[in-house]
């Protein structure tokens, strides 16, 4: 049912209001199941329960609440599509930022604050969207599962993970879902605007390494230092680098920059490729290969002490496929000397770009923008698709933004200033109600 100029009004406007009000309430995830979602998943049902729309809350420890509620469809016989976002947010330090990253304010055509782009944007559109279709009377083609999950930040313990555990029967008859880091534009070399829509993940490995030695007087000649074993290590593993590795997806999307550049394909070396990406090869280049970063040590306890044990952690992410490949060539590069243990592992997703919904969302992004080019593209993190995925459901990302060519849109994801343009938003919002209007 298309929107009067002035429902779309009503419809952006409550977008950007709601992206505010929730970016006012810091449901800040700390990991280690220290969270709370509780006053923001109050405010998503308050909203839902305005214009009639019931929801459960689903609090699977204290303080950490999930929403979920059904949307009939039009034709009821078909699978249904689950539409969902997440309610907490990662730290912010406020004397890092310049303005209070809680306040919700608007500077400079920006909504500022903690979940702006990561992800109460997203969340804003769709509260917004399916508000507008309780006041006209619109049913959506298919039934739509929302669902509000708590603690993505720290890998869904007690949100995804725990829905589709302990109530699965709430996704019975969905086959695909929708959630974010995906529809976004980036503008390459020749000013071409693509919008990037998440076909693809990496998987997780965070790996622990362990080195025993002999304990001794710092002052003595030691040749079995643990710290020195996990130390190179660490080097060998940190300075590695990685081989280039292509997956359908990666390979569709760096055709499609050869393309449009002028430039080489060679599927032996995309490296040149990325430089048409601007600020993008930041997680854009981490795309052509596994990886695997150290991010955290621990030995010792005197610096006159050598420590009998020490310890690393290395985040690995590795590409649809390629997961065996990671696993070998830590352990080869950690050395006999070194204990590899996987502390979490999590799958790599990878699905078609292709059929009735990534047609429902190329047309909604031309309907908005007609020199837009959707494209697919593998993310280099991961997001609640991953546990959606245990029920057999195909997940995309899709949280569409038209953004400004100089900003740096990645670096907003967990950085600091993050901020949302309101334009962009306004367009997001357009484009979701179209996609949503013909899945």
């Amino acid at each position: 049912m298309k929107l009067t100029a002035q429902q779309i009004i009503e419809l952006e406007n409550e977008t950007i209001l709601f992206c505010q009000e929730m970016i006012q309430i810091p449901s800040v995830n700390h990991g280690e199941g220290r969270g709370d979602e509780k006053a923001i998943a109050a405010y998503v049902a308050g909203k839902l329960k305005e214009v009639g729309i019931e929801c459960e809350l689903i609090e699977t420890a204290p303080n950490r609440v999930n929403v979920v509620a059904k949307i009939l469809g039009s034709d009821t016989s078909r699978p249904g599509l689950v539409l969902h976002g997440h309610l907490d947010v990662v730290p912010a330090n406020a004397s890092d930022w310049s303005l209070d990253p809680f306040s919700g304010e608007i500077k400079d055509g920006f909504i500022w604050g903690r979940g702006a782009v990561d992800m109460k944007d997203m969340d804003a559109m769709i509260l917004a969207t399916v508000r507008m279709w309780k006041r006209i009377g619109y049913k959506p083609p298919r039934n739509i599962l929302l669902a509000f999950f708590a603690d993505e930040e720290a890998s869904g313990t007690y949100g995804s993970r725990w829905l589709v555990k302990n109530r699965p029967e709430l996704f019975a008859g969905c086959s695909e879902a929708v959630s974010e880091v995906g529809g976004f534009s980036v503008t390459i070399t020749g000013g071409h605007r693509l919008y990037l829509v998440e076909a693809a993940q990496k998987g997780i490995a965070w790996v622990k390494l362990s080195a025993k030695g002999t304990a001794g007087h710092g002052s003595f000649i030691n040749r079995d230092n643990a710290v020195t074993k996990v130390s190179d290590a660490v080097s060998r593993i940190g300075n590695y680098q990685w081989p280039q590795l292509l997956t359908k997806t990666t390979s569709q999307f760096f055709k499609k920059i050869a393309e449009l550049t002028g430039d080489k394909f060679d599927p032996k070396n995309v490296q040149p490729l990325l430089n048409h990406l601007g600020n993008a090869v930041k997680m854009l280049g981490a795309t052509i290969s596994n990886t695997a970063n150290p991010t955290m040590l621990e030995a010792g306890y005197k610096a006159n002490v050598i420590p009998q044990n020490a310890s690393a952690v290395i985040d690995g992410r590795f590409l649809p496929g390629y997961e065996n490949d990671l696993h070998e060539t830590i352990k080869k590069l950690a050395g006999d000397e070194i204990e590899v243990e996987i502390l979490t592992r999590d799958i790599a997703l990878e699905a078609e770009f292709a059929g009735p919904l990534v047609e429902a969302m190329c047309k909604a992004i031309n309907v908005e923008d007609s020199a837009g080019i959707p494209v697919p593209y593998l993310m280099s993190g991961g997001t609640d698709n991953k546990a959606l995925h245990d029920l057999g459901i195909v997940g995309y990302g899709f949280s569409p933004l038209r953004l400004p060519e100089d900003l740096d849109f990645f670096a907003l994801f967990h950085g600091v200033d993050e901020r949302v343009p309101i334009d962009g938003l306004k367009f997001g919002v357009r484009v979701l109600y179209e996609f949503l209007e013909n899945i």
